[in-house]
């Protein structure tokens, strides 16, 4: 099973789960269908996505729009909530407006940092989740429809005053959420990214084990990944670079080595092409803060 995309085998009747998660839990790059919420118990907690490192202080909260590849780093002295709920969950055929955005949107078009949402609201946020977490503890039915309750109020109070990104999102819903069959040849893909990104990997040798011609294997994850091919494994070995700067001081040639790449000038390149600053000056950033 591939670690990158993560099926968290939430029970299929009610697909919810919240946990508590220490500071030493490390989760590398992956994603899931589900939202993932997580609000900081104790302490501070280092999270990876897109192209920042984030640090939730104690008390903030961070959402996960479905799809999004995120990890998280060693936070000595913190413990975190995690909660994760499939969208299936709400009756959005018959809830929903047209004109109103859809839920998968609502997440992917807001803001998902806390820091950077009305001091009210971010606190009736705060209320819900822990009410949410304290409600799970017991796998009832009385509990499951406070569940239900709890998260419907969220969702709400989402739409009503949930701030949107500064920056212009274009959504488009990957097929992965809809299909098993499209999980499943997704995950084939993704077991060889992780076994195989060290190497030299082609496009026509990741076709073939899934048995597709390489011409409708590009369309194919283009599709459901909104990416090339090229594209996704360059960026997964961005990824695993940053986590290996984040979390080891070795030298540069063997971060370069270890995440992929065939030489480290080329590792300098891609690198600061994506990220915009280079491998060392990223490293600094992180130790600094």
């Amino acid at each position: 099973m591939s670690n990158y995309l993560e099926i968290t085998h939430l029970k299929q009747e009610f697909p919810f789960r919240a946990f508590l998660n220490d500071g030493w839990a490390i989760t590398y790059p992956h994603f899931h269908k589900e939202i993932e919420i997580i609000h900081t118990k104790k302490g501070k907690v280092n999270i990876g996505v897109g192209q920042k490192l984030i640090e939730l202080a104690e008390g903030e909260t961070y959402f996960f729009p479905s799809g999004q590849p995120h990890y998280f780093l060693a936070s000595p002295d913190s413990e975190r909530y995690v909660f994760q709920f499939d969208l299936l969950m709400f009756d959005e055929v018959n809830l929903r407006r047209p004109e109103d955005p859809t839920l998968f949107a609502l997440f992917e078009q807001g803001e998902p940092l806390s820091r950077n949402w009305p001091a009210d609201f971010a606190k009736r946020m705060t209320d819900l989740l822990l009410a949410l977490f304290s409600a799970q503890k017991q796998d009832t039915t009385e509990e499951r429809f406070r569940i239900i309750a709890l998260l419907h109020l969220l969702v709400a109070d989402f739409y009503r005053e949930l701030p949107l990104k500064k920056e212009k999102v274009s959504i488009t819903q990957p097929a992965a959420v809809k299909y098993q069959e499209t999980l499943d040849q997704l995950n084939v893909v993704f077991d060889l990214i992780e076994n195989h990104y060290q190497e030299s990997l082609t496009l026509e040798e990741v076709a073939k084990e899934v048995s597709f011609s390489p011409y409708y294997f590009t369309r194919f994850f283009k599709k459901n990944t909104g990416q090339t091919f090229g594209q996704f494994l360059t960026d997964y070995r961005v990824n695993q670079a940053k986590f290996i700067l984040a979390s080891e001081k070795i030298p540069m040639v063997e971060v370069a080595e270890k995440a992929g790449f065939a030489s480290v000038k080329t590792f300098h390149h891609v690198f600061k092409e994506a990220v915009g600053i280079s491998p060392l000056k990223y490293q600094k950033n992180i130790l600094k803060g």
